[in-house]
């Protein structure tokens, strides 16, 4: 079964580069011993902050041109080994910005890194830049303008990002109000620490898709409206389960969601973080939710259906699964 996994080709929406880089990576960036207990969240992760505490390392790797362009080639070259065909990498390129880099040279090396990947080993991919819910807008903004300018060249969406439950959805009306006249799309950070209202706000701002979505289980009314407006629902499970984004596995709502005709895609949010592979991943909800070869096949296309490509792409994607 691992073996049919490992081959079937896949897609993945919703991966933080600062989550997955190699642990031999960080090792010859930092240029000191590194544990892997120092990058993986232990399995009986007691929170989301605990977790959090993983991205230490990774972020110090991701200070220098050269850093940058290695940690692109490094994800690409993870997502390889897994017959990964199509991936979109995530990270807020202000966390990156120093006296010898803006935003614009950080997302530059980042794309540099990443296809030099895709040359190498043969993996299609896009860049969604996070904007931050702690930073102030002129902040984020700056860095949506920076975006903007690689949009259709390595860039295509943004997101939000950061402590949902202390700085709520609607909090950040400006900030995408503003990235809608740039004409950037987004998808952002919802419904993960348990408020549906996020989830509910992410839409009326005009995402096309939100991130884990958790926190509409049980709530009929906001399921519709997923389904309704074809909102991809990124879910990653075994990220989710670290976190307590659910308290008990089993109360894991990817059943739910796709028995509701919801778009759900099924994702790794942070590789090396959460000690997963998309492959780990489909083998996880199978053996705990059921979850059958075809219903991972339709993910898949689900994933296709909501990707920030365009149709062209998306056409010769779907080949994959004829």
């Amino acid at each position: 079964m691992q073996n049919k996994m490992l081959q079937l080709p896949k897609i993945d929406l919703h991966c933080h580069l600062d989550g997955s880089l190699s642990l031999g990576l960080v090792r010859s960036i930092l240029n000191r011993e590194v544990q892997l207990e120092e990058l993986q969240a232990a399995p009986d992760c007691k929170s989301l902050a605990e977790y959090l505490e993983k991205f230490d390392l990774p972020l110090q790797c991701m200070q220098t041109a050269e850093g940058l362009r290695k940690c692109g080639y490094d994800f690409i070259s993870q997502a390889a080994g897994e017959n990964v065909k199509y991936i979109e990498v995530r990270f807020a390129p202000q966390f990156s910005t120093n006296e010898k880099l803006n935003c614009s040279d950080v997302i530059e090396n980042v794309i540099c890194g990443l296809e030099e990947g895709k040359k190498a080993h043969g993996v299609d991919y896009r860049v969604i830049t996070c904007a931050m819910r702690h930073l102030p807008y002129e902040e984020n903004y700056r860095m949506l303008c920076a975006a903007k300018e690689f949009l259709g060249k390595g860039v295509c969406a943004a997101d939000l990002a950061g402590d949902e439950a202390a700085f709520l959805t609607t909090e950040f009306k400006e900030l995408f109000e503003s990235a809608k006249k740039l004409g950037m799309p987004y998808t952002l950070h919802a419904g993960e620490c348990g408020n549906a209202q996020n989830i509910v706000t992410s839409i009326e701002l005009g995402a096309k898709r939100i991130g884990h979505g958790i926190a509409m289980s049980g709530r009929e009314d906001v399921k519709a409206l997923c389904r309704e407006k074809k909102i991809g629902v990124e879910m990653c499970p075994i990220s989710n389960l670290q976190t307590k984004a659910v308290l008990d596995g089993r109360a894991y709502p990817m059943r739910e969601f796709l028995d509701a005709g919801l778009l759900v895609t099924f994702n790794t949010d942070n590789r090396t973080v959460s000690n997963t592979t998309l492959t780990k991943e489909i083998m996880h909800v199978q053996e705990a939710y059921g979850i059958t070869d075809e219903e991972i096949i339709q993910m898949q296309k689900n994933a296709i259906e909501v990707a920030f490509v365009d149709e062209d792409v998306k056409a010769n994607m779907r080949k994959w699964f004829a």
